[in-house]
């Protein structure tokens, strides 16, 4: 059967062969300077792209640093890089990759913190991004690898511990298989963008992503916090912000996961039961524990702090937010704004799928509602592309939407029916 051009391909035949050990054995980790200068020797005396993933401590450790950066390039073989063991110098590893391309899974993922040990991209490559442009339905790392490649990679620990010392061998082992086949998968990836025609739409977005500033930081995370949303009385909100901002104290100060100071469902029922003392604080589930007894008077100082608050410094019931109300409430609000989002969400669905893309990455969601809810002006193509990229859409997503969407902007919300007629009234009896 023929493939139609704009659906992606991928090889049929024998089932996929486990891919177990890398093909050179598992390197030792780099964790002294001598060894550093050794990777960076290899790496570039090497040519071509350069496979790299971090692994972090997510859910152990407060910090979303890297605990061990992975390499790979053609002729250099892998390299397993400890930053912790070399107190994050890694000088010799940033001129070794000085201008290089490299390949990442997800990269944004991974690139934060490998800018805190001062490694930044000269040109990026992102398979996952890729897989999405390319209208894979599916874009794990271990899912691409099956179907592109025809090898099954073994998983099991990228929710580890990564902050552990020393690393258990098969930790290794799974670390390493991650860059085992990056640059092979980026190859097949590229020859698939480039016969759908989307190639440059992809550097663009591989651009976009690598230059990308640093997230900043939230406003209220405290608001994040599990089951908050049940909460509308301000007293008990002011509670859940002490107790908040207290055990993000001792995760930070400690390096651990939050979760793991202090869970959300205990930090919650200590702020619905508000216990007057600490007797009452440690006859709650959780507070009984041993480490949370030690910590006790961290909690009721918390308690005290936002009882003690006058009702002016009491937080209101709903964050701030600089953007538009929830889409559900714009009927309600601004009926054209609603009837807006509504005929530019079909565009953009029937866009994406005439081009086998996510909608999602056809334009972001906020920047849709935010245009949708105050649109320029004079509804030109001209002004609705000055927002679009000012806003950060870049030029292949302008040129695939502008038409449909400055139409769809023009849309109005219907009059309101015209109220019934009145019921005649009943002839009278005889």
């Amino acid at each position: 059967m023929d493939v139609p051009a704009d659906e992606p391909t991928a090889p049929t035949g024998p089932d996929p062969v486990p891919l177990t050990e890398p093909a050179d054995g598992v390197p030792p980790v780099v964790a002294d300077q001598a060894a550093l200068r050794r990777a960076a020797d290899a790496l570039a005396g090497a040519k071509g792209p350069v496979a790299v993933d971090t692994e972090r401590a997510s859910g152990y450790r407060y910090s979303q640093r890297a605990y061990l950066v992975q390499l790979r390039r053609e002729g250099a073989g892998t390299w397993l890089v400890d930053p912790i063991a070399l107190g994050g110098r890694l000088d010799p590893l940033v001129q070794a990759l000085d201008g290089t391309e490299w390949v990442l899974h997800a990269a944004s993922q991974d690139l934060p913190c490998l800018a805190e040990l001062g490694l930044r991209p000269g040109v990026l490559f992102d398979t996952e991004l890729a897989g999405r442009l390319a209208g894979f339905d599916r874009v794990a790392l271990g899912t691409l690898v099956e179907r592109l490649l025809g090898f099954r990679l073994e998983k099991g620990h990228g929710a580890a511990d990564w902050s552990r010392r020393p690393l258990p061998a098969d930790w290794l082992t799974y670390a390493a298989l991650d860059v085992e086949l990056l640059v092979q998968l980026r190859d097949v990836l590229e020859t698939e963008l480039e016969r759908q025609g989307k190639l440059a739409w992809a550097l663009e977005e591989f651009e976009a992503v690598r230059m990308a500033p640093l997230p900043r930081p939230r406003t209220d995370p405290w608001r994040r916090t599990s089951g908050i949303h049940r909460v509308r009385n301000q007293r008990q909100l002011a509670l859940v912000r002490a107790l908040w901002e207290a055990r993000d104290t001792v995760a930070r100060d400690r390096d651990i996961a939050p979760g793991r100071v202090l869970p959300d469902s205990a930090l919650m029922e200590a702020a619905a039961r508000n216990p007057a003392n600490e007797a009452e604080l440690l006859a709650l589930p959780v507070f009984r524990g041993r480490s949370q007894r030690r910590m006790s008077s961290v909690w009721m100082n918390a308690l005290r702090k936002a009882g003690a608050l006058a009702k002016s410094e009491l937080p209101e019931p709903a964050g701030q937010h600089d953007g538009p109300p929830p889409p559900n409430r714009w009927a309600d609000k601004d009926p054209d704004a609603a009837a807006r989002l509504a005929a530019t969400r079909a565009a953009l669905a029937t866009i994406a799928e005439a081009n086998t893309l996510p909608v999602e990455n056809l334009l972001l969601p906020d920047l849709v509602r935010r245009t949708c809810w105050q649109p320029p002006a004079d509804l030109s193509p001209e002004s609705v592309a000055t927002v679009l990229r000012d806003g950060g859409a870049r030029s292949w997503q302008i040129d695939l939407t502008l038409e449909a969407l400055t139409k769809a902007l023009a849309a109005t919300a219907p009059p309101p029916a015209p109220p019934a007629p009145p019921a005649p009234a009943p002839e009278p009896a005889n």
